[in-house]
C-alpha cells in the first residue's frame, strides 16, 4: 500500500544530511579540542597569584580571584578590601595569603 500524494525530493533529503554531518563534524572538533586544553583554574594555579580582598581580614576574610569568592586566612596582620594580597597556599577549600608589598 504506498500513498502516491506524498513525496520528499531528493534534493531536500541531501539537504538535510548535509546538515546533520556538518553539525556533528562541529560538535566532534569543539569536543576535541575542549579535551586537549587544560584546566585553567585549578588550584595549583592560584599559588603566586595576586586576589583582591571584598572583606575586611583579621585575619580570616573574603577574596576574589578569577570571579570566584574564596574564604582566605591571612598570615599577619590585617587587609582592607580593594587591597591586593599574595596567595602562598591552598588548604582545601581555603586560601593563605600574605599582603603584597
Amino acid at each position: 500500500m504506498s500513498i502516491p500524494y506524498i513525496q520528499i525530493d531528493l534534493w531536500l533529503i541531501i539537504l538535510v544530511i548535509a546538515t546533520v554531518v556538518a553539525f556533528l563534524v562541529v560538535v566532534i572538533i569543539y569536543g576535541i579540542r575542549a579535551h586537549q586544553q587544560q584546566a585553567s583554574a585549578g588550584r595549583e594555579e592560584f599559588i603566586g597569584k595576586a586576589a583582591e580582598v571584598t572583606t575586611k581580614m583579621e585575619p580570616k576574610g573574603v577574596v576574589r580571584i578569577y570571579g570566584e569568592q574564596w574564604t582566605a586566612i591571612l598570615d599577619k596582620g590585617k587587609a582592607e578590601p580593594g587591597e591586593e594580597v599574595l596567595i602562598t597556599k591552598v588548604e582545601g577549600l581555603k586560601l593563605r595569603v600574605t599582603k603584597q608589598e
